[in-house]
């Protein structure tokens, strides 16, 4: 682990240093506490200059919030077009979250947080963490993350198609977004799915939603995979919640398992571009690599009258990250074919906030289940 060093009542001390998003550790270590005004702590932040946080737990929140409001009197960058305006928003976000990160926070031995009124974070940050190994810096705005997350996987989200509540984990794609859900509720399945004894995959299963539903609706056997080991956690956790740890297989990191399957569900990161840390797979995938890795699998991975459904948003093709020609030759080429396409619209509230750069986009994205076949049946 990387470590990063500063000087505290005449003492040289050093720490561990944790980040999930990849920061490496600032050159540059000072304490500070509630005397520091937000304007100053602005400006050592953009200055390169971390603040180790030794006051009030409830002061280093409104300090955080206040460098967040100093950041965002710059105006949101717009550039020509969907494509310019998306990458000049995505350098802004990345930099903002370099800024809110300088502020930080010290765990002990034990994950615990010595300041004044801190709740009790030590089990939070060992499900997102594992086991304490020595005093750890982080970015109080990750650590707030990851207590978020402790609270999500206590309580779980409803996913309204499944009538049942999936409990995502820190650093795995939460299913808050449930339309890819509904989708794979209403397909029609092969017969071949339902015949007794027949096996489904789920590749880049996260929480195992899609699992969870396959069996729900009669498939005897689903194996989920994924790359991702609190993936991998996540899933066998939600299928023993929901009773069906006898039909759904947990296995990775790899996208296909071995054997053939009657169907095989796909819902790759929907943006083809490369995720900045960990906690962006879920979301971009570098230069479509999964979803290119699936479909060049899928014809040899298919019993005779199987089915692969690709899971996949076209917010890629408003953006100008990808066109439909370029989806359609890939399928085309991976020696596939298309069965079948239904599709659905967002209902989250970005696509109903005009005020965003990007609301044109948003508000003309659909979510499509593409039924897939070998080209060869």
């Amino acid at each position: 682990m990387p470590a990063i060093q500063w000087t505290e009542s005449d003492t040289e001390r050093s720490a561990g240093w944790r980040s999930e998003s990849g920061a490496r550790p600032p050159r540059r270590v000072i304490t500070a506490d509630d005397r520091m005004n937000a304007d100053t702590a602005h400006k050592l932040a953009c200055e390169g200059t971390a603040l180790l946080w030794r006051g009030d737990y409830h002061g280093a929140r409104r300090l955080l919030e206040a460098i967040g409001r100093r950041i965002d009197r710059k105006p949101v960058p717009v550039g020509d077009g969907p494509a310019a305006t998306f990458h000049l928003q995505r350098r802004a976000r990345a930099h903002r979250a370099r800024i809110m990160g300088m502020l930080l926070v010290l765990l002990d031995g034990e994950h615990a947080l010595d300041l004044r009124r801190a709740p009790d974070v030590r089990r939070a940050c060992t499900e997102a963490y594992g086991p304490p190994d020595g005093p750890t810096a982080v970015s109080l705005r990750e650590l707030l993350g990851v207590i978020g997350a402790q609270q999500w996987r206590e309580k779980g989200v409803e996913v309204p198609a499944l009538d049942a509540r999936i409990h995502p984990h820190y650093g795995v794609f939460s299913p808050v977004r449930s339309e890819y859900a509904d989708l794979v509720a209403e397909a029609p399945l092969p017969e071949a799915a339902l015949s007794p004894g027949a096996t489904a995959f789920d590749l880049g299963t996260g929480t195992e939603v899609l699992a969870a539903l396959l069996a729900r609706r009669g498939v005897a056997r689903i194996v989920a995979t994924d790359a991702n080991p609190r993936a991998l956690d996540c899933a066998r956790d939600n299928a023993g919640r929901l009773g069906l740890a006898d039909r759904i297989e947990v296995t990775g990191p790899t996208l296909f398992p071995e054997g053939r399957a009657a169907l095989v569900v796909c819902n790759p990161p929907w943006l083809p571009l490369r995720p900045t840390s960990p906690l962006e797979q879920g979301v971009y995938d570098a230069g479509g690599g999964m979803l290119q890795g699936f479909l060049d699998g899928l014809a040899d991975r298919l019993e005779p009258g199987g089915e692969g459904w690709l899971v996949l948003s076209d917010l890629a093709e408003h953006f100008g990250l990808r066109t439909r020609a370029d989806l359609l030759s890939a399928i085309d080429a991976a020696g596939l074919r298309v069965l079948d396409r239904t599709e659905t619209r967002p209902r989250h509230p970005r696509a109903r906030d005009t005020s965003d750069p990007l609301h044109a986009a948003r508000a003309a994205e659909t979510i499509s289940l593409w039924r897939l076949a070998a080209a060869r049946d």
